[in-house]
């Protein structure tokens, strides 16, 4: 797996675009997040249908096509340095493809945030541009607005990645040892339901796959670890990166099936590592060179996310 462009790090008064390409957006809780940015000396601009909801799904934070206009339009704006995606949710996978993956490749690489739903998306800016994308908290996320430890880390690595090149965590081995590969991932019920589809990866060989997810039972963990398994993404995984799973199971549930599923890999498999659905959730890149420590908790990026 090799590694993606790396976009270049945001400065003071840079202008980042927030958009809602899944679920709907409170304003309260927006508006807070705009504070938060705009304390950390940023010019953050809402894209026109970010508080849409739409009429016959109100899971939807609008059209789908007015959602994927919000984020083509701001990822083609040569003025804006960054789009924030505003919360997860569902809808992501409805917007994918009404993208003109032509015209963003033109425009151009920068930063693009988000986690959760916005996996399809991750999946498909790696895909598509060939770029790094950073997964961590978004701009009103109830996580990230309430959070300084998330705050801080997503604030250093936009502006100064070289200070969180190595990504410390709590977290232990389910499997012990160093690897080393490319860093991929995020939401384990997004990647299972993107197999197959024109914008997903066919395999995560030499790659760092980094999984979490939210509000699952057992057995639903399961079928999704199950179907990677059989469609051959694991197949020459070169490690593995369990963050949270929160509002899952207990974990005494919950690790017997992470140990079944990847403890056969052969490949370091650390759990508990930080990141997703979680109080003070780090922000991690995909698509960089690293190395990864299960042993000892870390994830050691070769060179900075951002350039």
């Amino acid at each position: 797996m090799e590694e993606l462009a790396r976009p270049a790090r945001l400065a003071p008064g840079a202008r980042v675009a927030v958009v809602a390409p899944s679920g709907p957006v409170p304003e309260e809780r927006l508006q807070a997040g705009l504070d938060v940015l705009r304390g950390w000396d940023l010019d953050p601009v809402v894209a026109p249908h970010v508080l849409d909801r739409h009429a016959a799904f109100g899971y939807l934070a609008g059209e789908d096509a007015d959602r994927a206009a919000d984020l083509q339009a701001a990822w083609c704006d040569p003025e804006v340095d960054a789009v924030l995606c505003a919360r997860g949710g569902y809808g992501a996978q409805r917007v994918v493809d009404l993208l003109d993956w032509e015209a963003m490749r033109a425009a151009g690489p920068k930063v693009f945030v988000g986690f959760s739903d916005i996996t399809a998306l991750h999946e498909a800016f790696a895909t598509r541009l060939g770029l790094v994308t950073l997964h961590g908290p978004m701009a009103a996320g109830i996580d990230f607005i309430k959070n300084a430890r998330a705050q801080e880390h997503l604030r250093a690595t936009l502006f100064a990645p070289e200070t969180v090149r190595v990504i410390a965590s709590a977290g232990r081995a389910l499997v012990p040892g160093r690897a080393r590969g490319v860093t991929l991932g995020g939401c384990l019920t997004l990647l299972a339901a993107e197999l197959g589809t024109p914008h997903a990866r066919t395999s995560a060989r030499g790659g760092l796959l980094c999984l979490e997810d939210v509000g699952e039972e057992v057995y639903r963990l399961d079928r999704s670890l199950t179907q990677l398994l059989r469609a051959g993404l694991l197949d020459g995984v070169g490690g593995v990166l369990l963050g949270s799973w929160e509002r899952c199971e207990p974990a005494e549930r919950l690790r017997p099936l992470l140990a079944d599923r990847l403890g056969g890999l052969g490949t370091p498999v650390v759990q508990d590592f930080g990141f997703g659905h979680c109080e003070g959730a780090l922000t991690l890149p995909f698509g960089v060179a690293a190395e990864l420590d299960a042993d000892g908790g870390t994830l050691t990026l070769d060179a900075p996310a951002l350039r």
